[in-house]
C-alpha cells in the first residue's frame, strides 16, 4: 500500500457514521452541492454502468443513481467507510443498482473499459502518483466514455483566500477539536494537504495529467469561490 494511501485510511477509518454529517457542516453546506455538480457533469443513461471510485460512504453513488437511474459500482480502499456505505445504500432502497467493493484506485480489479463512465472524489491527493492513477481510471472507462472529478480547491482571488487560509488554519481545526478527536486529525490535517497538493499541481498542470492519460475534452469549474473544484473529461 503506497504511504499516501495508508495515511487516507487510517485518517479516515473512525469516521464512517459521522463523515457526511460533519462533511456538510464543515464545508458550510457546500459538499452536497459540489456532490451534485459532480453527477451532473457525467453523461450516462439507465442502461450505464458508472465506476465511483473512493466511494466512501456511498453518496456520489447514491446520487448517480437518482440522477441518471444507472448501475453504479463503488469502490473504496477502506472497509469502514464502505460499511457506513452499505448502511446508505440499504436505507435509499439502493440496493439492486449499487455494489460496494472494497480495492484501491492505483489497481482497479476491472477489465478494459468495463465501464460507461466513471467518477472520483477527494482522490488524488491521497495517491503517490497522480498521473499513474489517472492512466488506470481511464483503462476501465470506454472510448467516449465521461470522467469526473471532485476535489477541494484554492481559492485563486486573494480576498477569499485570505478567508479560506483563517478557516483552514483555525476555523477548521478548531472544529475539529469540538467534535471528536478523529475530527481533529481531519481538520489539522486538511489544510496543509490542499494546499501542498495544489503546490505541486496546479490546475493548468493537472489539466496536462488529465490528457496525457487519455482523457480529452477536459474542464474544470471552481464552485463556491473557489473551495471545491470539478473537473470532467471523455475517455479518447
Amino acid at each position: 500500500m503506497a504511504e499516501t494511501g495508508t495515511v487516507a485510511r487510517q485518517l479516515f477509518a473512525p469516521l464512517g457514521p459521522t463523515y457526511d454529517r460533519y462533511a456538510n457542516l464543515l464545508s458550510f453546506g457546500q459538499d452536497p452541492r459540489w456532490r451534485r455538480f459532480l453527477v451532473s457533469r457525467i453523461d450516462v443513461g439507465p442502461d450505464s454502468r458508472v465506476l465511483d471510485v473512493a466511494t466512501g460512504t456511498a453518496a456520489v453513488a447514491i446520487e448517480l443513481v437518482r440522477r441518471h437511474d444507472c448501475a453504479v459500482v463503488g469502490i473504496d480502499q477502506s472497509p469502514h467507510m464502505l460499511r457506513t456505505g452499505r448502511e446508505h445504500v440499504e436505507r435509499a432502497g439502493l440496493g439492486d443498482r449499487i455494489e460496494l467493493t472494497e480495492g484501491r484506485a492505483e489497481a482497479l480489479p476491472f477489465d478494459d473499459a468495463s465501464f460507461d463512465a466513471l467518477t472520483f472524489t477527494y482522490l488524488l491527493r491521497y495517491v503517490d502518483d497522480p498521473g499513474a492513477t489517472l492512466a488506470e481510471l481511464a483503462r476501465v472507462v470506454r472510448p467516449g466514455g465521461s470522467i469526473a472529478a471532485l476535489e477541494f480547491g484554492v481559492p485563486p482571488r486573494a480576498v477569499w483566500r485570505g478567508l479560506w487560509e483563517l478557516w483552514v488554519r483555525v476555523g477548521l481545526p478548531g472544529a475539529g477539536r469540538v467534535i471528536s478527536p478523529g475530527w481533529t486529525e481531519v481538520g489539522d490535517f486538511l489544510g496543509p494537504s490542499i494546499r501542498g497538493f495544489y503546490a505541486r499541481y496546479p490546475l493548468p498542470v493537472l489539466g496536462r495529467l488529465w490528457n496525457a492519460s487519455g482523457i480529452r475534452e477536459v474542464r474544470w469549474q471552481g464552485l463556491s469561490l473557489g473551495g471545491g473544484v470539478v473537473t470532467w473529461g471523455r475517455r479518447a
